[in-house]
């Protein structure tokens, strides 16, 4: 199993875009979370396809984009998404609209379709269709603002999932975000997550880049 750090930009420094986009380059496992938040789904509102396509043309293929939509009908924007250059797109199941449609087009495009849970919605909501998914992504605090305390009452749902995907012999990566640090990473591997979602640890920091090498080496560790 690889497991991987996505590091979320939603509490860097985004005034200066170019330089988070670098700091991850050099200092992550590949992969960039981008949360989009539309003010509906969830109170806050942070950035549209506009910010992805940006990202795209700083890191042109070095990183993956692992574009989280927090938004209601994203089957009417995920296009946009696609076109932006996001690499994997995942959507709510619980949001407005029909996510499971978003899916389809997603697929349909070729790139890699995830679908998210927030903390209370249960694995059985999925269970039929995960056979369509590239990635799970469990939601370990409220989706909307960063800096939340993980909620421990999620780990079984993490495991329920592992269980299934192992069980069935899907290719499905399982992602863990929200409150995601030292101290709790290692009960979501436990847990049979793979892909872990860090954003306060790292850009909270005073020195995000150090911060975010002492978790890839972490991974590397687990790896092997």
């Amino acid at each position: 199993m690889k497991y991987i750090i996505s590091p979320s930009i939603l509490t860097a420094d985004l005034s200066d875009l170019r330089a988070v986009v670098k700091l991850i380059e050099n200092n992550g496992t590949g992969w960039i979370h981008l949360d989009v938040m539309d003010g509906n789904f969830v109170r806050n509102l942070t950035f549209g396809h506009l910010i992805v396509k940006a990202i795209r043309k700083l890191c042109g293929k070095a990183l993956v984009l692992d574009t989280h939509l927090m938004i209601d009908y994203p089957e009417k924007y995920v296009q946009d998404y696609i076109t932006a250059g996001a690499d994997i797109i995942t959507v709510h199941h619980e949001s407005k609209g029909h996510p499971w449609d978003a899916v389809k087009i997603i697929k349909s495009s070729g790139k890699k379709a995830g679908v998210s849970l927030k903390p209370k919605t249960k694995v059985e909501a999925i269970k039929k269709q995960l056979s369509q998914l590239d990635l799970v992504l469990m939601m370990t605090v409220e989706p909307g603002f960063g800096g939340q305390k993980f909620m421990r009452e999620v780990l079984p749902k993490i495991f329920e999932v592992r269980d299934i995907v192992d069980k069935k012999k899907y290719k499905v990566d399982i992602e863990v975000d929200g409150g995601i640090a030292f101290d709790t990473l290692p009960d979501t591997i436990t847990a049979g997550a793979n892909v872990f979602v860090l954003g306060n640890a790292v850009f909270g920091a005073k020195k995000p880049g150090n911060v975010l090498r002492q978790y890839s080496q972490l991974i590397k560790t687990v790896q092997g």
